[in-house]
C-alpha cells in the first residue's frame, strides 16, 4: 500500500496550493495532498475541513489520524505530521528520497528532497481499511 500512496502523492506535484483545497485541478493544502494520495491507494475516509492555517493541538490532530490510519514509522507512503512553527502543524507524504507536501509559499504541491528539519509529531500508514 505504501508504494501506491507514494505514487499518488508524486502524481500531485505541480498542483496549485489552496487552503482547504481538495481537488488537484483547483488546489490542495497539506491535508488535501494526504487525502488525494490515500485515495489513489483506495482509502475512502473522511477528510477534515474547517481548520485554520495556524493553530491546533498536535495531540488532537494525531488522534484524528489514529482514528483513520495505523501508526507508521516514516516509511515510503506514510503520512507524516510535523510541527513547523509555534502553533503550526503541517502534513506530508513520505516518498522515495523526500516528501510531497503543499507549499503555501511556493503556491503549489512540491516534492522536497531529503529529510525535513521540522519537528516530527508522528507517522501513519494506510493498511487497506478505510
Amino acid at each position: 500500500m505504501g508504494e501506491a500512496v507514494a505514487a499518488g502523492a508524486l502524481a500531485l506535484v505541480g498542483a496549485p496550493f489552496r487552503l482547504h483545497g481538495r481537488d488537484p485541478a483547483h488546489g490542495l493544502d497539506c491535508i488535501g495532498v494526504i487525502a488525494a494520495a490515500l485515495r489513489a491507494a483506495g482509502w475512502a475516509g473522511v477528510v477534515p475541513s474547517g481548520y485554520a492555517l495556524r493553530g491546533g493541538e498536535a495531540a488532537a490532530v494525531a488522534a484524528r489520524f489514529d482514528a483513520a490510519l495505523a501508526r507508521g514509522d516514516d516509511a515510503v507512503g506514510d503520512v507524516l505530521l510535523f510541527r513547523v512553527g509555534p502553533g503550526q502543524l503541517h502534513g506530508a507524504v513520505r516518498v522515495g528520497g523526500g516528501i510531497v507536501h503543499a507549499d503555501a509559499g511556493l503556491r503549489r504541491v512540491v516534492m522536497r528532497p531529503g529529510v525535513p528539519d521540522w519537528a516530527p509529531v508522528g507517522a501513519w500508514r494506510y493498511e487497506g481499511r478505510g
